[in-house]
């Protein structure tokens, strides 16, 4: 076999083991996190547009060698935190290296199939936001201690209401594609989780695991700390329209045609439970300017009803 044979095997099994060698990619999504790493002197980067042209070509050069390529953000605050804990230099390249490799272990990540970093970033902030929700609730029942009286765990305690809470609520609001908010006043800003669930005739409501935890966490935070924090459900369904037909003399809704509706309900948290808001009150919460206080229009299209009754499991320590 001569030198260039040889040479040529082992360059091609250099790039077969390199494919199987995964990357990292930590990536400044905004222009603020950009500036903030620019007052390092070994930064080699002076706008952040450009630094993003050259991130994605990278990942896309990765991805056409077949490399697969995990990506996540880099968060400077947290990266200036590591480096102090860990006793690095934050102004050298190899720290950087480091934290990156961290975040593929530790934080929320994406891997990356040659989608522009546009369609990725944003969904990688709102994963991100979910981590960061779930960590901060959970934190907060991890401190509800446990009953005085007998022992129990209140946090876990607090849970299973939250889970048995919100499978009432899904059984009771039916068919139909719902969108449920539950926010509850523990921190700046608040902790705040969402839920997308469509139900129908077929079966059981599809859920998004990683959206039910982080919406029972919260929930079961908001009880455990008796907040006065609430959950609102948008249900959409095919119904009639009004098309506003002249002929229509007795004004009822034109039923040829149909069309999704809204319909929004709400609930607060009051011991230790979800409970029904009026129609009056939810059309309150939603045709009132959060800023100012004064009333704005109504939705089209969107019915404001009161809160299905959910009832509290018999639970002992709902009342301490």
């Amino acid at each position: 076999m001569t030198s260039t044979t040889r040479y040529t095997d082992r360059s091609a099994a250099r790039r077969t083991l390199r494919r199987e060698v995964p990357s990292t990619a930590a990536v400044l999504a905004d222009e603020r996190d950009f500036a903030a790493m620019r007052r390092y002197r070994t930064f080699p980067f002076d706008d952040h547009h450009s630094y993003l042209q050259q991130m994605e070509t990278l990942l896309r050069t990765l991805t056409a060698e077949g490399v697969l390529t995990t990506l996540s953000l880099f968060d400077p605050a947290a990266y200036e935190e590591y480096c102090a804990d860990h006793d690095l230099d934050p102004d050298h390249p190899d720290s950087r290296t480091r934290y990156t490799a961290e975040l593929a272990c530790t934080g929320p990540t994406l891997t990356y199939a040659g989608e522009p970093l546009t369609q990725l970033l944003p969904l990688l902030v709102e994963e991100a936001d979910r981590r960061a929700t779930w960590n901060q609730a959970s934190a907060l029942l991890a401190r509800a201690g446990h009953c005085e009286d007998c022992g129990t765990d209140l946090g876990h305690a607090a849970f299973a209401r939250a889970t048995d809470a919100l499978q009432q609520l899904l059984d009771a609001l039916g068919n139909g594609t719902h969108h449920l908010v539950c926010s509850i006043p523990a921190g700046d800003p608040p902790l705040l989780a969402v839920l997308h669930t469509t139900a129908g005739d077929s079966g059981r409501p599809q859920l998004s695991e990683s959206e039910t935890l982080i919406f029972c966490t919260v929930l079961a935070a908001g009880l455990a700390l008796r907040t006065p924090g609430g959950i609102v459900a948008r249900t959409m369904t095919a119904g009639p329209t009004d098309t506003g037909d002249p002929t229509n003399t007795g004004g009822a809704a034109d039923t040829t045609d149909a069309a999704l509706r809204s319909t929004v309900r709400g609930w607060s948290l009051r011991d230790a439970w979800p409970c029904p808001l009026t129609e009056a009150e939810v059309f309150t919460a939603y045709c009132t300017d959060a800023d100012t206080g004064e009333p704005i229009a109504p939705e089209h299209g969107v019915d404001y009803a009161p809160g299905l009754a959910l009832t509290p499991p018999p639970d002992e320590h709902r009342h301490r």
